[in-house]
């Protein structure tokens, strides 16, 4: 493992840690590169610094980018790798775009469920795809006029407190991402950019 790879999983354990224990991301990073117990390498200190600086764009940029599912919903190993694999997107520009997907479906794959890899890999497929159009503003918002934001309502009635909005039917595994494989999938209509 290289030592960049290294430095995204270090960066992922301290995002997952503070995310799980409630702590300011920051705070932690800086406990953790204090106590030295185990080392925080630079690179791994600028993705946390960098996911923590942008977290509001990343997180909408992903909810944005989501089909049927919410940010809150998924496992917490998916949802920071995917914020470090957004903030290497859009906002590092040493590293290649293939580079930073494929960084983080290697992640997935070594820390996640069998379907997480190919999850993460489409989530941020989908944003690479928007890059060009994306504005990197952090008051720019992904969602349109008649889009609430990430107020917990709009999102085609989708509530992101996970309740679901007016006529939500019963989640079922054919519109889970992480379902097994040889499930049907319900057919997706186009989504408007953002």
């Amino acid at each position: 493992m290289g030592a960049r790879s290294k430095a995204r999983k270090r960066a992922l354990d301290i995002l997952f840690e503070a995310e799980q224990r409630g702590l300011p991301t920051l705070e932690l990073l800086s406990e953790r590169q204090s106590t030295g117990e185990f080392p925080v390498q630079p690179y791994a200190a600028a993705l946390v610094r960098g996911v923590a600086s942008h977290s509001e764009r990343i997180d909408e940029l992903i909810s944005w980018n989501l089909v049927d599912w919410t940010l809150e919903r998924m496992p917490a190993v998916d949802r920071n790798t995917l914020r470090i694999g957004v903030y290497e997107l859009l906002w590092a520009d040493d590293v290649p775009d293939a580079v930073a997907i494929s960084e983080a479906v290697a992640l997935a794959e070594d820390l996640s469920t069998d379907n997480s890899p190919s999850f993460v890999n489409g989530v941020l497929a989908r944003i690479k795809a928007d890059k060009p159009t994306l504005s990197l503003d952090p008051d720019a918002s992904a969602f349109g006029p008649d889009d609430t934001g990430l107020d917990g309502a709009g999102l085609d009635g989708a509530g992101l407190d996970g309740t679901g909005g007016e006529g939500d039917e019963e989640d079922s595994d054919d519109t889970d991402p992480y379902a097994d494989d040889d499930e049907p999938a319900l057919a997706q209509e186009p989504r408007p950019r953002p």
